[in-house]
């Protein structure tokens, strides 16, 4: 089976769409492969976009493309992957729409938010703003709508889920993602080697903290 089919957007532009459905893992593959004649990777949420260099063939490239994916199916893809833990607090003062998500799925809050740290997630894509992963493996049970009005301030740090997908928000900013918790953690720093703390394909587990357990983070230096 071929291990990607290819849908061109233009002259420069394709999108890959993975055989094997995982695009996050064809994302790290070509985002670390290096090949000269590819400018640009950009992870989305089924498809992986590449840009080629002006005067790349077409064809070539996507003949080196095949040969890489040839040689990554020869190790296992588990050794690609990152687990990052992600401390939350689910106090209610932290977490506006906690109470409204746990009468909707018929738990108490404590159910909804152990069921919301259970999780098994992984980082698709990021985008929104900088920083910000869209990130799948919401348990079904808490898969609710946004906001009928977007709130015109989230606080930076406030965990999210809408759909699927559960997200932090890296910044303060608008936002209509409804609000389970908070992490302490400073998810985006330009001034860091790698700015976002997340990213795609990387597994992400959330991990319980009391409302003294947050303060303590928050107050650590960054």
């Amino acid at each position: 089976m071929e291990p990607i089919r290819v849908i061109w957007a233009g002259e420069r532009e394709a999108h890959l769409l993975p055989s094997d459905g995982q695009s996050d893992r064809l994302y790290r593959t070509l985002a670390t492969s290096r090949l000269d004649e590819i400018e640009e990777v950009i992870p989305g949420s089924r498809t992986v976009q590449v840009r080629l260099r002006r005067g790349a063939d077409p064809d070539g490239v996507m003949a080196s493309v095949r040969a890489v994916l040839r040689d990554r199916d020869d190790v296992p893809a588990s050794n690609a992957v990152r687990t990052v833990v992600i401390p939350v607090c689910y106090d209610a003062h932290l977490a506006p729409d906690l109470e409204w998500i746990a009468r909707r799925a018929g738990l108490s809050e404590d159910e909804a938010a152990e069921l919301h740290a259970s999780g098994d997630y992984t980082v698709r894509f990021l985008g929104f703003a900088p920083g910000f992963a869209y990130i799948d493996g919401l348990p079904e049970l808490l898969h609710v709508p946004r906001l009928d009005s977007p709130r015109a301030r989230v606080a930076a740090g406030s965990v999210g889920i809408t759909g699927a997908r559960t997200g932090i928000y890296p910044h303060a900013s608008p936002g209509g993602w409804r609000l389970i918790g908070m992490t302490p953690l400073r998810l985006f720093d330009p001034m860091r080697d790698q700015p976002s703390m997340l990213g795609p394909g990387d597994r992400v587990r959330f991990q319980r903290i009391t409302r003294r357990e947050f303060d303590a983070l928050r107050a650590e230096p960054a």
